[in-house]
């Protein structure tokens, strides 16, 4: 191929085409910076020096004379919302929502932010009017996280169980099963203390249908039977929870022993929740069988019973069982029963011991970390339904560290 020489002709012309379309692009930049207030400058060079606040207030006041800087209103509306600003924060995001010349995914933007506004200020009337607003838009997932939040917090479960049964199956949601199981719980308990038994059984089956590992459904249950006197049913009813999550058998076994007890058939009862112990090792299953046994079958009992939990399960609350049964072994059992010094001795421990365990036996929630020293269904702190584990973190420690065998 010959090589043609007005190529040579070519070259300096692009050349000159792109130094043209620099010096366009250059005196654009320019024409664009100086229609930039001076108060934008000013808040950079203030978050560039970590004077964030002086910052703000220095883009407030762009915000404020420049209309058109719509990213810089939502940017600064959810700055001053997650500082715990809220009136301001309300009032970037309304006037946001009350601009004409905003485009209908700009507005909705806005309708979503003023929504979240109103929630954290505790506006619960107005901010479930502007979600209501975005269902059927892009926001309505987060939208409907939203109004279940708010019904939770009103206790109108009605509209709670409607609202997660509408976010059931939809994309990056979780199953809302659990939630809706427990909000025909709420449900149920309400119309048993208002006299309406049937209908609170019936929800007590929906609960099951929504989530037949509901074991507070179980619980509730059978607590109602026992009010009735139905002992018998009761116990059938407490024992479901052996297979709905064997964890959660510390909350029925002292229901079940009474239960028994109404029977006369109390030694069956302690049989029972011992052989629950045996499958199922916990500490607060511990805690209730121990009782038991040290009411039916005396301290030296109870006493082999912490002993062997002791071995096969060591903790911090099994050993101060231990000493607890120690020192209630009666001084006709001499070769158990502590004198002088040595009972002097136990007290004391038991007694750090009792501290230490008083301490660290708590209930963590695994969604906020709230602690609590009973089990809760609801976080009081976050609200998350059954995110308390049913082992004390003390005991979670104590699993975590054991060596494996």
């Amino acid at each position: 191929m010959e090589f043609q020489f007005y190529w040579l002709l070519v070259l300096p012309l692009f050349f000159a085409l792109g130094w043209v379309a620099a010096r366009l692009d250059i005196r654009q930049l320019l024409t664009e910076s100086r229609t930039l207030p001076a108060a934008y400058f000013k808040g950079l060079n203030f978050l560039l020096n970590e004077q964030p606040d002086q910052a703000i207030e220095a883009f407030t006041e762009v915000a404020r004379s420049h209309q058109q800087t719509t990213e810089l209103h939502f940017a600064l509306g959810s700055l001053f919302r997650r500082r715990g600003e809220l009136d301001r924060a309300t009032r970037m995001h309304q006037a946001l929502v009350d601009r004409s010349d905003l485009g209908s995914d700009q507005r909705l933007a806005a309708v979503h932010e003023l929504a979240q506004d109103y929630l954290k200020a505790g506006l619960l009337d107005r901010a479930e009017t502007l979600l209501e607003e975005l269902r059927g838009t892009e926001y309505q997932e987060s939208a409907l996280r939203f109004l279940r939040e708010i019904y939770v917090a009103e206790k109108n479960w009605d509209k709670a169980i409607a609202t997660a049964r509408a976010m059931a199956g939809r994309p990056g949601i979780d199953a809302p099963e659990r939630e809706i199981a427990n909000y025909l719980c709420e449900v149920a308990a309400l119309d048993y203390v208002q006299g309406r038994e049937n209908e609170a059984d019936r929800k007590i089956a929906e609960a099951l249908q929504a989530n037949r590992r509901c074991v507070r459904a179980s619980i509730l249950q059978g607590e109602w039977r026992a009010r009735e006197g139905h002992h018998r049913a009761a116990i059938d009813l407490w024992s479901r929870v052996e297979q709905q999550n064997a964890d959660y058998l510390f909350l029925v076994a002292g229901l079940v022993m009474e239960a028994h007890r109404q029977l006369d058939h109390a030694q069956d009862g302690l049989r029972l929740i011992q052989a629950w112990l045996e499958r199922y090792p916990g500490l607060d299953l511990l805690a209730q069988v121990y009782q038991a046994t040290v009411d039916l079958q005396g301290p030296a009992a109870a006493l082999s019973l912490v002993r062997n939990e002791l071995h096969r399960t060591p903790s911090l609350p099994a050993l101060e069982k231990y000493l607890e049964a120690r020192l209630l072994v009666p001084a006709d059992q001499s070769e158990l029963f502590l004198r002088g010094d040595e009972r002097t001795d136990v007290e004391l421990m038991r007694s750090l011991l009792q501290r230490q365990v008083s301490r660290q036996s708590v209930f963590l929630c695994r969604s906020c970390g709230f602690k609590a020293r009973k089990f809760h269904w609801h976080c009081p702190a976050c609200g998350q339904w059954e995110s308390y584990p049913p082992r004390r973190h003390v005991e979670i420690d104590d699993l975590s560290q054991t060596p494996s065998m």
